[in-house]
């Protein structure tokens, strides 16, 4: 395929990432004005900060909360990306398995009921999100993914998860593209979901239970102040008796957090609605959601209005943590996933791209979450979760009060929450070790799935790092 014809397909599509090109998009809320005294003061306006308002307020109904969002909610991470709704609370089984061994039958257990939370969670307040339990397929695209897909399968049977592995054929039937060798079905563990809405209904259902949401209002400083803390914004100050930081990538108000995670840019592109011979083409039966078993991996999956959904692969950090608007278009990358995208589903072959965005992700140096807690236990801080959170932070959000109250229940006592991760190096380390590794994963997809000595030292470090 020429670079002409990826080109004219893209030459139209907005920068808007496509859930947030909505008519049901709300209007912009009010910025805090003035002083105020609060039970609970949760910093960010993302999936963490407004899980952990709606808990709040559904374990006491009479505590006074309040969100501060620095620009609009669900606008980052929240709002970018691909809509894959996980029960995994670990970045994946094998990551899980390689971290928190013993731990992981129960960290299972509470993955998939904390998915099942949120799906009645959307049922009990009407959320209107697109929200389908279709479950994922992993494919193997390379004779060595196909052996990782067979090791996967029989590690997650072991933990009593139930899953199916397909032969080329069987995958093909479900999805069906020649580059696939064959897929490992997991029809309980993940849902779709348009996250942008999930945000939004999640908003609507805080202001429903007396919480208070405003945005355009950035946190500059904590502060003890007598048995609370003072949060100071441009506008206003609020104290609180407690706080919940949710900051994902950006730079924490709590400075020691903020080496924990890295802005490792991701981009996505969508199609226009898909017609009916080109959704025929697809062969996509039950609309699973789709991620290849490259180190550098695509996913993918069908919208409402049945949009192919593309993106992955191309994982950037940009030296000093780049988090600067200019990085969300790189129509390098853009035209890359197009190119990937009709290798993989030839019969798309001129469909127009209507939307193509970037958003950055909060990776951490285990590539899950990680808590810490600060001002005498006043303050509670989650971030990390490396491209999972859709789903992982009803369960981040909740880890967090429970700190902030003291509990001592199966979740804090996980060595999961128990310990933080690794924060990551200063600059310039830490620009040439993620570049080092890039370079070192891409050779690994090149051959056979082999990993340099490089990777290997990570692995052993517990730092092994993919796309």
């Amino acid at each position: 395929m020429s670079a002409p014809e990826a080109e004219t397909a893209l030459e139209h599509a907005s920068s808007t990432p496509l859930w947030w090109d909505d008519s049901r998009r709300p209007e912009p809320r009010a910025a805090l004005r003035g002083e105020h005294d609060v039970d609970l003061a949760v910093v960010g306006g993302g999936f963490t900060g407004l899980w952990a308002a709606l808990l709040a307020l559904e374990e006491d109904p009479g505590r006074k909360v309040v969100v501060l969002e620095g620009a609009q909610v669900g606008w980052a991470a929240t709002g970018r990306n691909g809509g894959f709704c996980s029960a995994s609370l670990t970045h994946g089984v094998g990551n899980g398995l390689a971290r928190w061994p013993d731990e992981m039958p129960l960290l299972q257990h509470l993955g998939a009921a904390n998915l099942d939370a949120i799906e009645s969670t959307i049922h009990e307040y009407g959320i209107d999100c697109d929200f389908e339990r279709t479950g994922e397929l992993d494919v193997a695209l390379e004779p060595w993914q196909l052996e990782d897909l067979r090791a996967l399968s029989q590690a997650m049977r072991e933990l009593g998860e139930q899953v199916e592995l397909l032969s080329a054929a069987q995958t093909r039937a479900l999805v069906s593209s020649p580059t696939y060798l064959g897929g490992l079905l997991d029809r309980h563990g993940v849902a779709m979901v348009n996250p942008a809405r999930l945000a939004w209904g999640l908003a609507d259902a805080i202001e429903g239970a007396g919480g208070r949401i405003h945005e355009a209002t950035r946190v500059q400083r904590l502060r003890s102040a007598g048995e609370r803390v003072s949060l100071t914004t441009a506008t206003g100050t609020v104290r609180a008796r407690k706080v919940v930081l949710a900051t994902n990538v950006f730079p924490s108000p709590l400075r020691r957090a903020r080496s924990y995670v890295v802005p490792v840019w991701d981009h996505i592109i969508a199609t226009a609605p898909l017609s009916q011979s080109q959704r025929d083409s697809l062969g996509w039966q039950g609309r699973s959601g789709v991620g290849d078993g490259g180190n550098q991996f695509h996913y993918y999956r069908l919208t409402s209005d049945n949009r192919l959904v593309f993106g992955g692969y191309d994982a950037l950090y940009y030296f000093g943590s780049d988090l600067s608007a200019r990085r969300q278009r790189r129509p390098e990358t853009e035209q890359l996933l197009y190119h990937h995208m009709i290798a993989a589903f030839p019969g798309l072959q001129g469909v127009r791209i209507t939307h193509t965005w970037g958003g950055a992700i909060d990776v951490s140096t285990r590539f899950s979450a990680s808590w810490q807690r600060a001002f005498g236990g006043r303050v509670a801080s989650v971030l990390g979760y490396t491209g999972l959170g859709v789903g992982a932070s009803r369960f981040g959000a909740q880890v967090c009060l429970d700190l902030l109250a003291g509990r001592d229940n199966e979740r804090t006592r996980l060595e999961m929450v128990r310990r933080r991760s690794l924060p990551w190096p200063p600059e310039p380390l830490r620009w040439l070790g993620i570049q080092k590794t890039r370079r070192s994963i891409a050779v690994a997809d090149a051959h056979g799935g082999r990993r340099d000595i490089w990777l290997r030292t990570l692995d052993r470090l517990g730092l092994g790092f993919d796309s």
